[in-house]
């Protein structure tokens, strides 16, 4: 893999807590104007610069676009955000519930993603990666970093651990209760070693941040071609952007849920009998249940929750999609009993990452809002890597990583 240390771009020591912020495509332009309400710091000007217009303002308009250019540059102009002097690695380290995972903050190369070295678990949609070209276009600059994961490494583990053992640049709790530990490596023998290590590793696999990836990439490619000359090298600034790799081995997914609005004109008795010739149906009662294991489903209807087992020959270990019980629980009861075809388009489902709780799906279903709520067994990272390796594609509202790398810690421009 291609990788280099880069001058990072990053708020004062004093100012991170400000400038920092969650990733953009987390909240919506309203939790985005309240999180930022008096703040002129926040890196939300920036990556939802919609805030910054009247309510119900298009984030899509042109000048919201310039204005997020504009909020950058005086940014850059009132010292809020300062480039390192030299180019450098980073380890960027977030502690969720007592456990810590240790990331490097590295400039990645658009080729790898472009040959398929950088691998994708999911399918991306072309609005979504124009609307991020657009950001990355008009600012010059990845604000925001992608989240690989790599095979883990006993070395990188190594000279990680070392570098921990400094006092960090950065270390706070965000209002999220989740920690977040940044520190600088200046070393320029310990990058050279970094860069070593990872131009031996074979692949990167996308864990969050596939439309971010897929624009980074896409504005690369443009601007070789933009500039495509005898001097063209392939190492200018512009052929790389900001990622943040975890070993895979310190990775947790958690799981993504479902809730349906209706029964597809079953009674909840039909419902329930229908389930059964796909699955062992077990009332568990008013208490919440949480699935414990794979091929295992958790299902909330009318206040009270079940257990679904599924049977034997309903999936196929084999096989890295028919394994999955995303396609377990969309094939044989979301398209079979419930008549939902499309997970992407249909507006019968909504989805509930699993850092909201069961609770959350109770709350919804209790609440008149929703008329089932489906809780699955997350995905694991081995799933996740054979799915990419074998090159095949997770069905949508599968993955669900926390906690979210924190934007605004260190920002790659695509010139030095």
């Amino acid at each position: 893999m291609i990788v280099k240390p880069f001058r990072g771009l990053r708020p004062p020591k004093d100012l991170v807590e400000q400038v920092a912020s969650r990733p953009y495509d987390v909240l919506n332009s309203e939790e985005a104007r309240k999180e930022a309400e008096g703040n002129e710091k926040s890196l939300y000007h920036i990556i939802k610069p919609e805030i910054d217009f009247p309510v119900g303002t298009d984030e899509h308009d042109p000048k919201v676009y310039e204005k997020a250019a504009a909020n950058f540059k005086m940014f850059q102009e009132k010292g809020w955000l300062v480039q390192d002097a030299k180019p450098c690695y980073y380890v960027y380290a977030q502690t969720m519930e007592g456990r810590t995972q240790y990331g490097l903050c590295v400039a990645a190369h658009f080729e790898d993603y472009m040959s398929g070295k950088i691998k994708k678990h999911e399918l991306t949609r072309r609005d979504k990666e124009e609307d991020r070209m657009k950001h990355v276009r008009v600012n010059n600059a990845n604000m925001e970093p992608v989240f690989f994961a790599y095979p883990h490494n006993d070395e990188i583990d190594a000279i990680v651990k070392k570098v921990t053992e400094g006092t960090p640049e950065y270390d706070y709790v965000a209002p999220d209760g989740f920690g977040h530990h940044f520190w600088v490596i200046s070393d320029d023998a310990i990058n050279n070693r970094i860069t070593e290590i990872f131009g031996a590793m074979p692949a990167f696999y996308i864990a969050d941040g596939h439309h971010r990836s897929a624009a980074a990439a896409l504005v690369g490619n443009e601007k070789k071609n933009q500039n495509q000359n005898p001097n063209h090298r392939g190492d200018e600034e512009y052929n790389y952007f900001l990622a943040v790799c975890f070993p895979d081995n310190q990775l947790k997914i958690i799981d993504y849920n479902r809730v349906v609005k209706d029964l597809n004109g079953l009674t909840a008795a039909e419902f329930l009998s229908k389930l059964e010739k796909n699955f062992d149906v077990k009332k568990m009662g008013a208490d919440i249940y949480k699935p414990d294991h794979l091929h295992n489903f958790s299902l909330y209807l009318e206040g009270v929750w079940y257990s679904l087992e599924a049977k034997k020959g309903t999936y196929n270990d084999n096989d890295p999609i028919g394994v999955l019980d995303v396609t377990i629980s969309s094939n044989l009861i979301l398209d079979e009993i419930l008549g939902i075809k499309d997970l992407r388009s249909d507006k019968r489902i909504d989805f509930v990452g699993g850092i909201r709780g069961l609770g959350e799906l109770k709350r919804r279903v209790d609440s008149g809002e929703m008329k089932v709520a489906l809780a699955l067994y997350p995905v694991s990272m081995k799933q996740l890597i054979d799915i990419a390796d074998t090159g095949n594609i997770m069905p949508p509202k599968t993955t669900w990583f926390e906690p979210k790398l924190r934007s605004g810690l260190v920002v790659h421009k695509l010139e030095d």
